[in-house]
């Protein structure tokens, strides 16, 4: 079959014959429509994620859309290494239908990225309103996400911080609800005054960062109280990626004059059971309309330009022989 192929740590993918994945009880053939070309996708490919198995040559791709023997168009995730998604046919133990009036590329696109916030969002909406989000990387393709998934779930005021003034508008406009975007496209005295006064206003309730590094700490730094009042207003940080580095300090004072708890978000800190049991709702969110994002597709046989394509604000998805658009 054809597939996408990696050769070693940090090389990129080419389209090329692949053995078939062998069906081992429990899983089934299910033919490729689309897969995203998400960050961790290629982290893992790389080698670089903390999740990443040594051995090549293989296929990378986490999750996929794809056509069931009888025609159905479902969701499928966890191939078995090295089998990845990018692959004309995949072995796989589980699907999810899509909901009628789903296009498959969205949700190829969105799913995994969008559930990277859906899954905190929803946990702190359970616990009560979610007042005012912050998404640190709001202008990337999570980021944005993220600001539609908050509003579509209660948020009573976002606020997106990011680097792209031009983008964080777009991100604002797609929101359809009250958000306050601030640019950090620096980490100079005018930016960081921006974002200390809007948190000042909207402080918020719920963190969600894509970023980490140097721009988690400005956000930490803005959001150090001073005086020792008891502070009234908790706030839960969750960090969700690390694209503008792996490492950022944090104050001591903000830990011991705040009410706020930081923690992780990611493959291995939840439940598996809880995160499949979201996938059909995140689906029917995506049929509706809800929630969506900018999508360049590629065929798989052109998988190694789709691989170095880096479209600002668009997920770029690689499609199978089962895609029919």
């Amino acid at each position: 079959m054809l597939a996408a192929v990696v050769t070693g740590p940090g090389a990129a993918p080419v389209a090329e014959s692949f053995p078939e994945p062998p069906v081992a009880e429990g899983r089934e053939t299910v033919t490729l429509v689309a897969a995203g070309l998400h960050p961790i996708v290629r982290q893992l490919a790389s080698g670089e994620h903390y999740g990443s198995t040594d051995g090549w040559p293989s296929v990378p791709g986490v999750d996929a859309v794809a056509r069931t023997a009888d025609g159905s168009l479902v969701y499928t995730v966890f191939t078995a290494h090295p089998y990845g998604t990018l692959a004309e046919r995949l072995a796989v133990p589980m699907t999810f239908p899509l909901p009628d009036g789903t296009d498959p590329l969205q949700a190829a696109a969105a799913l995994n990225p969008g559930m990277a916030s859906w899954l905190p969002l929803r946990e702190a909406a359970r616990r009560g309103p979610l007042g005012t989000v912050l998404v640190v990387g709001a202008t990337g393709v999570a980021g944005s996400l993220a600001v539609q998934n908050a509003l579509a779930l209660g948020a009573e005021h976002v606020v997106a911080v990011g680097r792209d003034a031009a983008a964080l508008d777009h991100v604002v406009a797609g929101g359809r609800g009250a958000v306050t975007a601030v640019p950090l496209s620096s980490l100079h005295d005018d930016d960081v005054r921006a974002l200390t006064g809007a948190l000042a206003e909207h402080r918020p309730d719920l963190v969600l960062d894509f970023v980490w590094g140097a721009p988690a700490e400005a956000v930490l730094d803005a959001l150090t109280r001073s005086g020792l009042d008891e502070d009234d207003h908790r706030t839960e940080y969750v960090e969700i990626g690390q694209t503008a580095g792996p490492r950022a300090s944090v104050p001591a004072a903000l830990l011991r004059s705040s009410a706020l708890t930081l923690r992780g978000s990611g493959a291995g800190s939840g439940s598996v059971q809880d995160i499949l049991a979201e996938i059909p709702v995140y689906l029917q969110r995506l049929a509706d309309g809800v929630v969506r994002v900018d999508v360049e597709a590629y065929p798989l046989d052109r998988v190694a330009e789709a691989w170095g394509a880096t479209p600002r604000g668009r997920r770029v998805v690689v499609t199978g022989p089962a895609y029919d658009g």
